[in-house]
């Protein structure tokens, strides 16, 4: 064979494989946009302190805060007054990210000591009907004081939409927004804050986030599944987690 020939085989074998390339992954992309779910944006907003350092910390019951019309509303948060758009849920979402909130401190292996869950509540009942006139801040540093802790966290849910449909088909995708705060008992500063708004869709709608469909392996999540990525990602950044 020609030194001529054996170019023009090389070439058309390579050119042949160009084309398989090419048919391969335009066929892996079609079908990623076909069965693909994933989040969308990356709403997680964590604002820190450099380093606040706590013993002791309390967890006061977490709220549901809802808009007058129940449809959907704008309300503002009840510690730091930013303005929030929520939904009412029925149910008790905030006894869900409560729980999930401290089953996930626990496992990250905290360098500080959560106090009684029950009687954190307690305490806080207690003097917030005591001090029906006194801002919230005071509030929760009345309550750590009275505890003996150096910091104490509240969160609020805005939104928890739970899906409709199953986890490979559905009407509408599981929504959550929520937030949470860490108060210094000292002088009621906010040393710490996690936001989480995050709407799960389909990735046809939204091609630019395909890293969130392998997170969601491919289907749609409850928002409870939701509500426990959002607290992962928030709590990178909770001081006093190894």
């Amino acid at each position: 064979m020609s030194e001529e020939m054996m170019k023009r085989v090389v070439t058309d074998r390579f050119s042949c494989f160009l084309r398989y390339l090419s048919g391969s992954i335009s066929f892996c992309f079609l079908l990623l946009v076909v069965v693909g779910c994933h989040y969308r944006g990356e709403a997680v907003v964590s604002d820190s302190e450099k380093n606040p350092v706590f013993d002791r910390i309390a967890v006061v019951p977490f709220q549901q805060i809802a808009p007058e019309d129940r449809e959907g509303g704008a309300v503002r948060c009840p510690l730091c007054g930013i303005t929030i758009n929520a939904v009412g849920t029925p149910g008790n979402p905030e006894k869900i990210l409560e729980t999930l909130f401290l089953e996930e401190l626990n496992k990250n292996k905290p360098k500080f000591h959560l106090l009684d869950r029950e009687r954190v509540a307690a305490v806080f009942r207690r003097v917030s009907a005591n001090s029906l006139k006194s801002p919230l801040n005071q509030v929760l540093r009345d309550v750590g004081g009275e505890l003996g802790a150096e910091g104490v966290v509240v969160g609020y849910v805005y939104r928890f939409r739970e899906r409709k449909g199953v986890a490979y088909s559905v009407e509408h995708p599981a929504a959550v927004t929520f937030e949470i705060h860490l108060l210094r008992v000292s002088d009621g500063a906010l040393v710490w804050r996690g936001f989480f708004d995050k709407t799960q869709s389909s990735l046809m709608e939204d091609l630019f986030q395909i890293s969130s469909f392998f997170r969601g392996e491919g289907r749609w999540v409850t928002a409870k599944e939701l509500m426990g990525e959002g607290l992962e990602a928030t709590l990178k950044t909770f001081p006093g987690l190894r």
